[in-house]
């Protein structure tokens, strides 16, 4: 097997931190698929990213033929198979969104110009900085010659969040949650989607509302719970979710990388245009999709009352929105 050329942006952050090893340890493309990491890092933080190098080398790993550290973007993304930008301008305190998004507009620009101009044209690309929709959008918009297909940004986190919620309600595992839905926008306006979830109670298949057998719960607090969950992990621990981001981004890829199980679908950001559901053209808005033959497809034919449009729409009214704003950016 020839190395799959991974990207990982951002790469001397927490997030990275926590992500680098189950890539390098084989977990996400593959038990016997040889890598070469390349990690891309602003120049102040190139003496921290030695030594993030130094421990990966000192995981003796047999997969892990080489790795990479840079500031520069050619270096980083010559001849890519997989792009994970994970490094973005984080909010700080007073900043505006727009300022926020001005910055990130930017970053992502630039990055997609890069993928244009050396990545692979068959480049997977995840992109995980906030507002991760929105600057997913810019860079597919800046790799003109990639498939918008090869683009997705991070919504699985909020997924397992969801799945999570559901499972602890029900004194049940995790996996015993499946097809859970998160639609729109990787923000507190999410929705995350219980009516088509199946959940395995005592070997048999139910509905959501059968096994929480707590509607009210479900269509409120579940709902704004997985929301808020974000904001509660750094109001907890004063740092952004890192852990268990990682943890999402390696569930993304390796699902993309493999493909999903016949009947089952996960969340993920991805191009809205010629969508099933009404959602307005040329976002990044979060679906249920599933894969095959490292292609996605939005899963077709799930019902949506009036409780789900209402929530579906005032998602795609602020990516609308932040999309209008960043567009208007990329001229400057």
């Amino acid at each position: 097997l020839g190395c799959d050329l991974v990207l990982v942006t951002g790469a001397a952050g927490q997030i990275a931190y926590s992500l680098l090893y189950s890539i390098a340890k084989g977990d996400v493309f593959g038990k016997d698929q040889p890598l070469v990491l390349l990690l891309l890092d602003i120049t102040p933080m190139l003496p921290v990213l030695e030594g993030v190098v130094m421990e990966l080398q000192d995981c003796a790993l047999p997969l892990l033929r080489e790795v990479i550290p840079t500031d520069k973007v050619d270096v980083a993304f010559k001849d890519l198979d997989a792009a994970i930008l994970v490094g973005s301008m984080p909010r700080r305190e007073g900043m505006e969104r727009k300022d926020l998004l001005k910055a990130n507009v930017a970053i992502f620009k630039s990055q997609g110009e890069a993928l244009d101009k050396y990545a692979k044209k068959t480049v997977k690309v995840l992109v995980v900085g906030n507002p991760a929709n929105t600057n997913c959008l810019i860079a597919a918009k800046s790799a003109p010659s990639i498939p918008k297909e090869n683009f997705s940004c991070l919504t699985r986190l909020d997924h397992n969040r969801a799945c999570f919620q559901v499972a602890l309600r029900c004194g049940i595992s995790a996996n015993s949650v499946k097809n859970m839905i998160i639609w729109g926008n990787h923000s507190s306006t999410q929705y995350p989607d219980i009516h088509h979830c199946k959940v395995n109670v005592q070997g048999k298949d139910v509905t959501a509302f059968d096994a929480v057998k707590d509607d009210a719960w479900l269509k409120g607090e579940f709902i704004s719970t997985v929301q808020q969950r974000g904001a509660a992990v750094i109001k907890a621990r004063k740092l952004s979710s890192a852990m268990s981001a990682a943890k999402a981004i390696c569930d993304h890829m390796r699902d993309i990388w493999t493909g999903t199980t016949e009947g089952e679908f996960f969340s993920m950001g991805v191009y809205s245009t010629g969508n099933p559901y009404g959602v307005p053209e040329d976002l990044i808005y979060s679906f249920p999709v599933s894969i095959k033959d490292k292609t996605w497809k939005i899963v077709d034919g799930l019902a949506i009352n009036d409780f789900s449009r209402a929530k579906m729409d005032a998602t795609a009214a602020e990516l609308v929105e932040e999309r209008d704003t960043a567009v208007s950016f990329l001229g400057v």
